[in-house]
């Protein structure tokens, strides 16, 4: 029976990339509300660390995008599961949360819980859109399913799935009614400069495909509006470096920013945003910043995961709306005239900005549900169950 209420508890928790580091330490944060002196170990990033989690590997071991990527890395990839996996048997952990980075944490989840180990997974992957056979893996090895979307969750209820849907943490983190002439003095814009927030990617492989995409982009947009100013905020130093090599190649002078990190407040700041899709068009919607939203890979990465997907949407404001709020461009529509031609369509249409707006807070106001804290019961809610069925099995037994 797990030490529910005791010293003793111990959590693995691995989180793959910096926006579940984000997730992570709000969860940490909660569940320590329900024990106090929980152990967390696995793998987080530094707001993980900071709220109590000792990280076994970096973070950024497990950021990779793309079927090759993933190829190139993929004996680091194994035996740092492997090591994680006779780690947590050794720690005999009480329960296992994987935060989002699906094809890493799943088959940790799998292995765990043949071993008797609870296991929970934070973020639902996009089983809903893709390769939606996942579904019956996911059903056999995970306890709880926890989601960020309602959708999500309705998907998994057909497949019974045990599953809750938690809202976002987002949208309780990022205040409905921001400050935005504030936000957009901080990076000491004129009130009458039109500013456009542009964010490339987070990861390699993300940059290297969006980073010239939104450069050529920026550079019609300059010649469209002459007055429109630019800001990027990288993710770190690499992402940093490699924009820069990216802007030289450019060859062309922009009235272009760029700042390290901060990506929230940045686009709270700015006018517009131009974005890859991901978590941050989430964030630009409950920033009610209105957008286009774009996404590209490799060719040959595109030709064999296209057939598999889905949905409708790429952007998450128009995922979660059922219809395309923020103008969209996937893989070959996603071209630089294409992408400056919607962006200074809504610089020169102040009605249909309002409108999105609008839009996104009826949706800022269903995902805020304070969900760390509803994360945290359900999981402790899970931990009391099992330690329940097993004294009743005592119970029984005698």
């Amino acid at each position: 029976m797990p030490p529910h209420n005791s010293s003793a508890i111990t959590v693995g928790i691995v989180a793959g990339e910096m926006s579940g580091d984000q997730l992570g330490a709000g969860l940490i944060k909660a569940l320590r509300k329900h024990w106090p002196s929980a152990r967390f170990v696995g793998i987080g990033g530094p707001a993980m660390i900071e709220a109590g989690c000792e990280s076994l590997f970096p973070i950024d071991r497990l950021s990779v995008m793309g079927i090759f990527a993933v190829l190139g890395r993929l004996r680091e990839l194994l035996n740092i599961r492997k090591t994680l996996k006779q780690r947590f048997l050794d720690e005999k952990i009480d329960v296992f949360i994987g935060i989002d980075s699906p094809d890493f944490n799943l088959p940790v989840e799998g292995f765990l819980k043949t071993h008797g180990i609870k296991t929970v997974h934070y973020v639902s992957p996009t089983v809903w859109a893709w390769r939606q056979k996942r579904v019956f893996k996911i059903r056999r090895d995970v306890d709880l399913m926890l989601t960020l979307l309602p959708f999500e969750a309705d998907f998994y209820k057909r497949f019974d799935v045990p599953v809750k849907f938690v809202g976002h943490p987002f949208a309780t983190d990022i205040d409905s009614k921001i400050d935005h002439d504030r936000a957009k003095r901080y990076w000491e814009f004129a009130p009458a400069d039109k500013v456009v927030a542009v964010l490339p990617g987070s990861r390699g492989g993300e940059l290297k495909y969006m980073g010239p995409l939104f450069l050529e982009t920026m550079r019609l947009i300059a010649i469209m509006s002459p007055q429109t100013k630019f800001i990027v905020p990288l993710a770190n130093d690499q992402r940093r470096h490699q924009f820069e090599l990216q802007l030289k190649q450019l060859n062309t002078e922009l009235p272009i920013q760029l700042v390290d990190g901060h990506a929230r407040e940045v686009m709270a700041g700015a006018d517009y945003v131009l974005a890859t899709s991901g978590t941050v068009t989430l964030e630009a919607m409950l920033l009610k910043r209105p957008m286009v939203v774009a996404f590209s890979w490799g060719a040959i990465t595109h030709a064999i995961l296209s057939p598999l997907v889905k949905n409708k949407f790429i952007a998450l404001p128009n995922l979660l709306a059922d219809e395309e709020i923020a103008p969209e461009f996937l893989q070959e529509n996603a071209r630089p005239e294409v992408l400056a031609r919607a962006l200074f369509g809504l610089m020169q249409d102040p009605q249909r900005c309002k409108t999105m707006q609008a839009r996104f807070g009826e949706i800022h106001d269903q995902l805020n549900m304070n969900a760390s804290e509803q994360a945290a019961a359900a999981i402790a809610g899970l931990l009391e169950k099992q330690a329940s069925s097993a004294g009743e099995g005592v119970v029984n037994a005698g």
